[in-house]
C-alpha cells in the first residue's frame, strides 16, 4: 500500500462478542485535516485506538483489516513503536498525569520519540511557542491547570514525539466556546506547520471548519463521506450533527432532499 499518509482498509473492530466496528475504510492523506464525525457509540474512539494500537488496553483486537501508515503496515507494531514511527494520540478527557508537573508531563510525552535530544528539544520549543501557559507554569503539578489548560498540555505532550500525523479524539469536549476556539485556532497551526490531524469530534460546525475531507460513522460503520464542505451542505448532517433545523430544511426534508447526500440507511429509518 503506497503513499505517505494513513489508510485504514476494511477495519473491524471487536470488544469480545461486541462489533463495535464494521468493514470501516479511510484515508488521511500526507498534510491534511481529515474529520470524523458521530454521536456517542458510534465507534469513533474505538477508530482511534485501532490506529495508535490501544486497543488491548481496552480488552479489544483488530480482528479483519488493515491499517498503513507512510507506506508501513503499522497494525501488527506495538503501541510504542507506532508512536515511533510518527503517529501520536491526544486521547478523550486530557489524561494527563495529574500528579506530576507540566514540564515532567511532557518530558514523558518525549519518551516513544525517536528523535536525538537536540530533536527533543526542538519540540519543547515547539510547543512552548504553541502554549507559552505550559511554559509559565512548568513547575506546577497538571492537576491545578483548568481544564483548557490540561487539554493544551496533552496536545502539547503529544506533539513531544514530533508526529507526522496526531490523533485527537474530541479535545473540545468540556471546554467553554472560546477556549474551545483556541484549541482550533491551534489544531489549524499544527497542520500548518506540516502535521497531518486526524480529527474526532462532536462538535461538527468545528471539525467541518478545520477538516478538508470528513467521515461519518454511525453505529460502527461509515455511513458518508465526502468534502467536508459538501458534507457541511448535506441536510442530514446539518440536523443531525449542526443543529439546524429552520423553514429551508424542513422543506428540503419534505422533498426527500435529492439534490444533497443522503444516509439511506438513515433514510430508511424514518
Amino acid at each position: 500500500m503506497g503513499g505517505s499518509g494513513l489508510v485504514v482498509q476494511d477495519a473491524s473492530v471487536g470488544y469480545g462478542p461486541v462489533r463495535a466496528l464494521r468493514q470501516v475504510s479511510l484515508e488521511v492523506p500526507d498534510g491534511a485535516v481529515v474529520a470524523v464525525l458521530g454521536g456517542n457509540g458510534a465507534g469513533k474512539s474505538t477508530l482511534l485506538r485501532a490506529i495508535s494500537r490501544t486497543l488491548a488496553f481496552h480488552r479489544g483486537a483488530l480482528t479483519t483489516g488493515s491499517i498503513h501508515f507512510g507506506g508501513r503496515r503499522i497494525d501488527g507494531l506495538h503501541a510504542d513503536r507506532v508512536v515511533a514511527a510518527g503517529v501520536s494520540q491526544v486521547p478523550e478527557g486530557r489524561r494527563v498525569f495529574a500528579r506530576m508537573t507540566v514540564a515532567d508531563n511532557l518530558r514523558a510525552g518525549a519518551l516513544g520519540s525517536a528523535g536525538s535530544r537536540s530533536a527533543k528539544a526542538r519540540a519543547l520549543d515547539r510547543v512552548h511557542e504553541l502554549f507559552p501557559v505550559l511554559a509559565e507554569r512548568a513547575g506546577q503539578r497538571a492537576g491545578l491547570l483548568s481544564g483548557g489548560e490540561q487539554q493544551m498540555l496533552a496536545v502539547a505532550r503529544a506533539l513531544m514525539a514530533s508526529p507526522k500525523l496526531l490523533l485527537l479524539d474530541e479535545p473540545s469536549l468540556g471546554l467553554a466556546p472560546l477556549m474551545a476556539a483556541r484549541i482550533a485556532d491551534t489544531i489549524q497551526e499544527i497542520n500548518t506547520q506540516g502535521t497531518s490531524v486526524l480529527l474526532v469530534e462532536q462538535n461538527a460546525a468545528l471539525a467541518l471548519r478545520l477538516a478538508s475531507r470528513a467521515y461519518v460513522l454511525d453505529v460502527g460503520e461509515v455511513a458518508l463521506a465526502g468534502p467536508a464542505d459538501e458534507l457541511s451542505a448535506s441536510d442530514e448532517v446539518r440536523r443531525r450533527y449542526l443543529g439546524v433545523v429552520d423553514e429551508t430544511a424542513a422543506a428540503d426534508a419534505s422533498r426527500g432532499v435529492s439534490a444533497l447526500p443522503v444516509l439511506r440507511r438513515w433514510a430508511g429509518r424514518r
